[in-house]
């Protein structure tokens, strides 16, 4: 179908039906690059002004049609460049490197020497090489700061439960404890303005950066209504959640505690199932079921002792307390920036020293918390836990920024085997089978619950590709051992004539 370049239609006459079928023609990108890199704008240019002025001509020229080439009015046949040879106009004296790299493999594919070949290897590989470290390079960093994230979790959830475990010992008194921590939520915006300042290009004032974080309560910002009917809610949840875990940590062991509270998810999952109309998925039932499951044998283990079904009903409490938070987080209030969740949590700061501090109060001159002289308390390991708290919560809200949610929330699943290393130390538990088995199961169902929705689709490929990569396996070894069978043959029969050979010669 291709004619020559040496005979090209004159007349758009003679090609009138092929130029109606070019409204169905599709090219590729690839080949439109091609094409574009095939010849040269200085090219085009030189044959423009050799005398291509009629329309056929500039039409054939531009579409290109049948290996139209306006040089070769101009150039000598045994001038011409090859079709598909990639090398310069004849006319042209100013090619694009483009063409050089083209015109170098073309003369090291035509024995035109290895120079122009290792040039072009160079060209292509380089790159890539380049992309390829680069991309190494990124996916160490994201794993190191994966893996920080992750211990930085695991180690101050861990680090919050033993020492608070150890200040009940000289004070006892967890609701000051849960008000002394949570006024440290007031760190947040200020921490999150610093970072803006140093890390963002457009600078913006604090009250600029506060009012458009206050959209997060909708247009008309951050009222006095909403501060009671959209703040109190959440800071009542949020001290419940810390004070209900403190209180269990007084009657139970770390490791049962920080275990149980590995079924919040399972609540969330539940709740948002009823209430927010999230999508059914069996494989979270199951876990839900091994959550409740981890519960009752957990409460076996101690012998359902009045003093542990406290303890256990205590963190179950707060898990839940933690799974209302945040399924009516996002029922309320929807998905959050990073400025915005810092504002937020700012407000509770600020509404917890502000209106719960009438609690502690209370429950000081009630005498239902004893405290010493203030100088005999220990700030020490109240700021302690307070900064593990606060690194927890920006770590649980922030993480994300460095590394991806499943692998936060895999943090808090290590936590329960560091609290059980710390208990073990501390002669404070003893691990019978069940309670292993209890907390394996707890655990196994939080990290089911981890699997993104489209999990089946994901092992159904896994698993194709296992059978397509084990196949081609088996039919490598086979080929392999089909040619080892036949060399061993042929050097068997080879072995047969030499013997037969020297056997003659004596």
């Amino acid at each position: 179908m291709l004619r020559s370049p040496d005979v090209s239609p004159r007349r758009l006459s003679d090609i009138s039906p092929q130029l109606r079928q070019l409204n169905y023609l599709v090219v590729d990108e690839c080949i439109k690059e091609e094409l574009k890199s095939s010849r040269s704008f200085e090219d085009l240019n030189s044959a423009c002004t050799g005398g291509l002025s009629s329309i056929e001509e500039r039409i054939l020229r531009i579409t290109g049609y049948y290996g139209y080439q306006p040089w070769s009015l101009r150039c000598p046949r045994d001038e011409r460049p090859e079709e598909g040879s990639g090398a310069g106009s004849g006319a042209g004296s100013v090619r694009t490197e483009a063409e050089g790299q083209h015109d170098a493999a073309a003369s090291a594919s035509a024995g035109g020497g290895g120079g122009g070949g290792s040039g072009r290897r160079w060209w292509r590989a380089g790159p890539r090489c380049c992309g390829r470290r680069r991309l190494s390079v990124e996916r160490l960093k994201e794993a190191l700061w994966g893996s920080a994230v992750v211990l930085s979790v695991c180690s101050s959830w861990a680090g919050t439960s033993q020492l608070a475990k150890v200040t009940f010992r000289t004070f006892d008194a967890p609701f000051a404890i849960t008000w002394f921590a949570a006024t440290w939520n007031l760190l947040f915006f200020p921490l999150y303005y610093l970072g803006y300042a140093w890390s963002s290009d457009e600078k913006q004032n604090p009250l600029q950066q506060f009012r458009e974080c206050c959209r997060l309560y909708g247009d008309d910002g951050l009222t006095i209504k909403i501060f009671f009917t959209r703040t109190a809610p959440f800071c009542v949840l949020w001290t419940l959640t810390n004070y209900l875990y403190l209180l269990a940590l007084k009657k139970i062991s770390a490791t049962d505690a920080s275990a149980l509270f590995c079924c919040n998810k399972a609540f969330v999952f539940l709740l948002s199932w009823i209430v927010l109309r999230d999508k059914f998925m069996g494989v979270r039932i199951v876990a839900a079921i091994f959550a409740i499951a981890g519960i009752v044998m957990i409460t076996y283990a101690d012998g359902f002792h009045s003093h542990s079904v406290i303890g256990i009903a205590l963190v179950v409490a707060s898990a839940s307390m933690s799974a209302l938070y945040k399924v009516l987080f996002k029922m309320l209030l929807g998905s959050a920036k990073y400025g915005e969740a810092a504002l937020f949590l700012t407000v509770l700061g600020l509404f917890n020293v502000t209106f719960i501090i009438c609690v502690p109060t209370a429950l000081y001159f009630t005498g239902i918390e004893h405290w010493t002289s203030f100088s005999l308390i220990p700030w020490e390991k109240l700021c302690g836990i307070a900064i593990l708290l606060l690194s927890f919560t920006i770590l649980m809200n922030f993480g994300i920024a460095v590394t991806s949610p499943t692998l936060i929330s895999v943090g808090v699943v290590l936590s329960v085997p560091v609290n059980a290393v710390a208990d073990a130390y501390s002669s404070d538990i003893i691990f019978n089978g069940v309670r292993v088995i209890a907390v394996l199961i707890i655990c196994l169902g939080f990290l089911l619950l981890l699997l993104p929705q489209e999990w089946d689709k994901m092992a159904v490929r896994l698993v194709s590709r296992f059978r397509v990569s084990k196949r081609e396996e088996v039919e490598e070894v086979a080929a392999g051992a089909d040619g080892g069978f036949a060399g061993q043959s042929r050097r068997s029969k080879g072995s047969r004539t030499s013997t037969a050979t020297l056997a003659h010669s004596f």
